[in-house]
């Protein structure tokens, strides 16, 4: 990534208070949900959520921006609720392992717009 799209995906992780990183020549912003004592058969897991961005419009600053958000079923229907109020689409909605305690509910979300709009709307979500 170019200079200026370092600094970017610098604030786009600060935004949500998480760590960035580059994968696959995008940019990755990963948030630990340290709050969560989340086991999978037994063993200790760390549960992460994860926003990225790609395929950056230059001349309208647009990406593609993608999440996918670890969440207890109880936090599902209100974060599911917020996001959508704030015009991003919810992809899908999945458990992704068995024998996970608590159990995790995974929610995947995109939308094509400027990353760090992207991110203060995801931020007011997970406020909710």
């Amino acid at each position: 990534m170019a200079i200026n799209e370092e600094a970017l995906c610098q604030q786009f992780a600060r935004t949500f208070g998480g760590q960035e990183g580059f994968a696959g020549g995008k940019c990755v912003a990963t948030i630990n949900r340290d709050d969560l004592e989340v086991t999978i058969m037994g063993k200790p897991f760390s549960v992460t959520t994860s926003f990225s961005f790609e395929s950056m419009d230059a001349r309208s600053g647009r990406a593609l921006c993608l999440g996918r958000v670890a969440l207890l079923q109880k936090e599902v229907d209100g974060f599911a609720g917020a996001i959508i109020k704030q015009g991003i689409t919810v992809s899908s909605v999945h458990n992704e392992w068995l024998f996970d305690q608590p159990s995790l509910i995974y929610v995947n979300i995109q939308d094509v717009d400027h990353p760090i709009n992207f991110a203060r709307k995801v931020k007011r979500a997970l406020r909710s």
